[in-house]
């Protein structure tokens, strides 16, 4: 079966990542950070996969 998408909220993203809203935008721009999804005029979100497999590529990176 197939597992729900999880999205998560600006808050949970600065919990897992170690940047500031800024960087992170700047990353997005710069198609280094996974897109957000707008759901509506002020609400927006990440795929929680997406995070997780950028946070696993960056932890493969040191071992190369």
């Amino acid at each position: 079966t197939e597992q729900p998408i999880r999205l998560l909220r600006l808050p949970e993203i600065l919990r897992r990542v170690p940047y500031s809203e800024a960087h992170i935008w700047r990353l997005e721009r710069a198609g280094g950070f996974p897109r957000r999804a707008h759901l509506g005029a002020n609400r927006v979100v990440w795929v929680e996969a997406e995070i997780d497999e950028w946070l696993c590529c960056k932890l493969a990176e040191r071992n190369q």
